[in-house]
């Protein structure tokens, strides 16, 4: 359980809010510059805050009304930067030692070898950081975070230094930390896709103000354009049917079949996929002659009020909530209103798949 529950200057803006969580994985989410970073800084307590009150698994780490600021280096928390900020004179094996240096004994459960086989650094051990790719930079970062044995794992924008191929072979490994690993994991990411994919638990931070937190499919469907940098994204759990001759999966989901490029998904694995309400089409009929896959029957839930040239029509399809982002011209000329039977329409390259 991570309670957090805080009042600090930032700028312009004061961090404020509160959220507790007992998610495998917490994602703060919003926008750069929102206060994710700092709000990830009180928790490591690299940041004393003029009020606020942090537990994790029942340690009051600060207090203010009781006088209590458990210094950073007695918190046993380990934290991964973009970068990973790797020591340069020093080994992969080297690195991963210094994460044990400052816990007491009485206090290590990391097991060495697990944690590297774990991150996949078998061969890596005697190369030196200049000599590794970005995603093995990350890795080696998150096993001397764990070699510390943490009560929690803060992982900041762990990916965004990252180009695609790298940040594809380092999810599956923050995959795992999440599975198989006992510590909870607070990951800071404007990545609605990496937050649809990876967090139990999303915490919304706009302009300093915590909005919400609660399960993916609640919070990222309502989030919009003000507080994110994507509209109203469903969050879909699904299983891999099978794989297509042409290269496509086909994905049963409880809002109906859907198909997406395999991409290396194998039939029976179970995957959580993202639609953003920008890549959802309405129309009041099947439609023919389209070269988008996907589509759904749906009922109209609910139409958002408008914003400029915009609105949001919420959809039932099957009992899974998904948003359509479209033109206020389109919803007169179609005659939408709640309770009308639609089709949503949802292109594939909306799919982000990840782990279930």
């Amino acid at each position: 359980m991570i309670e957090v529950d805080v009042e600090h200057p930032v700028g312009r803006v004061t961090l404020a809010g509160s959220f507790a969580s007992e998610g495998r994985l917490t994602a703060l989410f919003g926008r750069s510059g929102a206060g994710k970073t700092s709000l990830v800084n009180i928790i490591a307590g690299l940041t004393r805050p003029r009020r606020g009150r942090v537990v994790v698994d029942g340690a009051v780490l600060v207090d203010t009304a009781a006088g209590v600021f458990v210094p950073a280096h007695r918190r046993r928390v380990g934290y991964v930067f973009q970068e990973g900020r790797l020591f340069p004179h020093l080994s992969v094996a080297g690195n991963l030692a210094y994460g044990a240096w400052f816990t007491p004994r009485r206090e290590r459960r990391a097991a060495r070898e697990e944690i590297i086989a774990l991150l996949g650094l078998e061969r890596l051990l005697a190369a030196r950081p200049h000599e590794l790719s970005g995603g093995e930079r990350q890795r080696v970062a998150v096993g001397r975070a764990l070699m510390a044995s943490p009560r929690l794992l803060l992982m900041d924008e762990p990916l965004a230094s990252l180009d695609d191929e790298r940040k594809r072979e380092i999810l599956p490994y923050i995959e795992r930390l999440r599975d198989e690993v006992g510590v909870p994991i607070v990951l800071v990411s404007h990545s609605v896709g990496e937050v649809a994919r990876l967090a139990a638990t999303v915490v919304l931070i706009a302009e300093g103000r915590i909005l919400a937190a609660g399960p993916p499919a609640e919070v990222l469907g309502h989030v919009d354009r003000t507080t994110a940098d994507v509209g109203p994204t469903a969050v879909v759990e699904a299983t891999v049917a099978a794989i297509e001759p042409d290269g496509l999966a086909r994905l049963e989901t409880a809002a109906g079949p859907l198909l997406m490029p395999a991409d290396g998904l194998v039939a029976g694995q179970r995957i959580r996929i993202a639609i953003d309400a920008a890549d959802v089409m309405v129309a009041d009929r099947v439609p023919a002659g389209l070269s988008a896959l996907n589509v759904l029957p749906a009922t109209i839930a609910a139409i958002d009020p408008p914003k400029g040239a915009a609105q949001t029509v919420r959809l039932d399809c099957s009992g899974v909530a998904v948003a359509a982002r479209i033109t206020r011209r389109s919803v007169a000329a179609l005659g939408l209103a709640p309770g009308k039977p639609v089709q949503a329409v949802i292109k594939g390259v909306a799919l982000f798949r990840g782990r279930g």
